[in-house]
């Protein structure tokens, strides 16, 4: 129990997280990724270290339930969200986890205003909805690359 109550320590909410990003130091480079990480796999894990290593620290803005189901459908998530933030607040390569119920993370990066966005996924930065956004305090907008063959839907498809 001591470790979910440590994981526990690091679930926020967006108040509270962007108090401790704003009390790091000058130089301190906050990263924020976002996403629904249903059933955590080895994807998930190679993504949220390669946010993590462009800058001191990682914030991962988790889906709640109500918009994982408007994303992917009724059926999920598989895994609850208190349960998925406490899996992600577990990695050591993440110091912050906040559930947010929007479609996307906009409301919460504005809030935030990390220096680095990092997205997952085989799309174009300044394609997502948040790029202006994150742009326009001076932010950086970086996708990491997918480690093939990793998704949710596929091991469900499979299950």
């Amino acid at each position: 129990m001591n470790s979910v109550r440590s994981a526990g320590s690091k679930i926020m909410t967006r108040e509270a997280c962007a108090a401790r990003m704003r009390a790091a130091p000058d130089r301190f480079r906050w990263v924020f990724t976002n996403g629904c990480f249903d059933l955590l796999h080895a994807g998930h894990v190679a993504s949220l270290e390669a946010a993590r290593a462009l800058g001191d620290g990682l914030v991962v803005g988790l889906n709640s339930d109500r918009s994982v189901r408007a994303l992917k459908g009724p059926a999920r998530p598989v895994i609850p969200e208190g349960d998925r933030a406490i899996v992600l607040a577990a990695l050591e390569c993440v110091d912050a986890v906040v559930v947010f119920a929007e479609a996307t993370p906009e409301a919460l990066l504005d809030v935030l205003r990390p220096q680095i966005h990092a997205k997952g996924g085989d799309y174009r930065a300044e394609e997502l909805p948040e790029y202006q956004l994150v742009r326009s305090w001076g932010g950086e907008v970086h996708i990491l690359p997918l480690l093939e063959g990793r998704s949710t839907t596929s091991i469900l498809s499979r299950i």
